[in-house]
């Protein structure tokens, strides 16, 4: 569909009265991995909130039925929102989902929409019965995702975002803060004076998270995974420490009030830009790799040109004489789905790329796609459940990865 017809949806029902849910499609949301389930997970607090009616514990799932239309292909369905809840009463079962789309013909179930952006905009008006739900599911090039993260912040995978148009910033926190041992949650007395003044880089961020998550002995899998999400914790720790008491006052102009939420949203992006980036370079100084010898991270090679990271080393790179089988360039791109394609120019003399991702999954047909333009996915072992059956042999992990490159002949040896 024309573009223009993005920015009409994003004007119509990002007014007063609506409720965005945005989030990234998961393979077990979509058909990819034949899930009997599929259909999108959307969790019990949100959708507590918008039908009541389903927080009914004694009732075996309890569903309510609404019309949704998907507009971007179009498509309109009578869809079931219910509460699986038969862990209370001794079985495995505990959340809510939409179901009833109409198989794989819909946008949302296409194998081929896994890691996509789609954002769900629940009108209010009416009884809960009455209520309408209306989708746009990003596809083509990553332009339309990127519209969307311009107004609601960085969407990636586990992370949703929900929105009421009118309050100043998107909410990235659908349940209470943590609290425990096992939490990241900084309490404001543990808060650094300096990022109280001047908000903290994403750099700073991780190497506060590396503080509190050391994780000895634990494979660069796990520890990448596990400092991921003790980031976002510290980071929406800090970021509530910092916006709320501001937010809180109140705004005497519209300018004020649009000036605090594009700050919001920029620092969010800052965070989320190099994250993933960040932490592998983090892991590789821990695992041993030497920085200059066995790994470069972000080189400038021929026609300016910034790969993530080379190894054995840009000097091995642009040393004619090494061979181009012995090089590596690995990408980290949080989600893959319309970004992997930018990476097939970025290493000219290496044909075969690696791509680090946390997308849930992708579906058989763009995996084979990205096989043969000669792109190797790198997952994290804890989500390769995510992804269907005839994909996860071909899956490389994090510490695989590490341990491939750490054979490789340096430039001078």
């Amino acid at each position: 569909m024309p573009l223009a017809d993005v920015t009409d949806w994003m004007d119509e029902f990002g007014r007063p009265g609506a409720v965005w849910y945005a989030k990234r499609l998961a393979a077990n949301d979509t058909l990819a991995t034949n899930a009997h389930q599929a259909g999108p997970y959307i969790p019990k607090e949100f959708l507590f909130e918008i039908f009541p009616i389903l927080e009914r514990p004694d009732v075996e799932n309890p569903d309510v039925w609404f019309n949704v239309y998907v507009d971007s292909h179009p498509d309109h369905q009578f869809v079931r929102a219910v509460w699986y809840n038969n862990k209370l009463r001794g079985g495995t079962r505990n959340e809510t989902r939409l179901t009833n789309f109409g198989g794989a013909s819909s946008a949302l179930l296409d194998p081929d929409s896994t890691g996509a952006l789609a954002v769900f905009a629940f009108m209010s008006s009416g009884d809960e019965a009455g209520r309408e739900c209306h989708v746009w599911v990003c596809g083509g090039d990553g332009t339309e995702a990127d519209l969307f993260e311009e107004r609601l912040g960085p969407v990636e995978p586990k992370q949703p975002v929900v929105w009421k148009p009118g309050d100043p910033a998107p909410a990235t926190d659908l349940f209470s803060a943590p609290s425990g041992p096992a939490s990241c949650w900084l309490d404001a007395d543990e808060i650094p004076a300096a990022w109280l003044e001047k908000f903290p880089t994403g750099l700073e961020i991780i190497l506060k998270t590396i503080e509190r998550r050391q994780l000895s002995g634990s494979s660069a899998d796990v520890r990448l995974l596990k400092r991921r999400d003790c980031e976002f914790e510290i980071f929406r720790s800090v970021e509530q420490a910092t916006w709320l008491p501001l937010i809180q006052q109140g705004f005497n102009t519209i300018d004020g009030f649009l000036g605090m939420a594009s700050s919001i949203l920029q620092s969010r992006k800052a965070r989320s830009g190099r994250s993933l980036e960040y932490h592998a370079v983090e892991i590789f100084r821990e695992d041993g790799l030497l920085e200059g010898s066995q790994f470069s991270h972000g080189p400038m090679i021929e026609s300016g040109k910034r790969p993530d990271f080379l190894f054995p080393a840009v000097s091995a790179y642009e040393n004619p004489d090494y061979p181009a089988e012995h090089l590596r360039m690995l990408a980290a791109k949080t989600t893959c789905k319309d970004r992997w394609r930018q990476i097939l120019n970025e290493a000219s003399r290496v044909p075969n790329k690696h791509l680090l991702t946390l997308q849930e999954g992708v579906s058989v047909n763009q995996f084979n796609e990205m096989t043969e333009a000669g792109v190797s996915l790198v997952v994290p072992a804890g989500l390769h459940k995510s992804y269907p059956e005839p994909i996860r042999p071909h899956l490389m992990t994090l510490e695989e990865f590490i341990g491939d490159v750490r054979l490789l002949p340096t430039a001078n040896g």
